[in-house]
């Protein structure tokens, strides 16, 4: 049962708006630590300088879309384990299987709350304290 505020999260998104919705809500979960990026590559540059214990990216975006960040991160041994959320506003079967495929730990449908989004956070590291 990890502590939320000693989680450190990367939240990738090329909408201000929804990265500043996702900020919130781990906020009123407790998280403390994160880092934001407008784009994919820009938060593969992060999660490579400073990694995180979770990343939760668009699917959506420009540059380097949320597929190919999570290909990225597996591929790469030091942070191949870090925990991944997709983030998508469409629960599209084949999205969420090519994103299974390539080892997402979940997914959360845009629009959510906070409620959805600490659901799917606590069935990966377990019941947040």
């Amino acid at each position: 049962m990890p502590a939320a505020s000693s989680l450190k999260v990367v939240i990738v998104d090329d909408q201000q708006t929804m990265r500043s919705l996702v900020r919130t809500g781990l906020e009123q979960l407790g998280f403390k630590d994160f880092q934001e990026a407008g784009d994919g590559e820009a938060g593969l540059r992060c999660v490579l300088t400073q990694p995180p214990s979770l990343v939760i990216s668009d699917y959506n975006m420009p540059k380097l879309d949320g597929l190919g960040l999570l290909r990225a991160i597996r591929s790469h041994e030091p942070i191949r384990s870090t925990a991944f959320i997709m983030l998508t506003g469409r629960a599209d079967k084949e999205l969420v299987q090519r994103a299974v495929q390539f080892g997402v730990n979940n997914y959360l449908v845009k629009p959510f709350t906070v409620a959805q989004l600490k659901g799917k956070i606590e069935a990966v590291f377990g019941a947040l304290t």
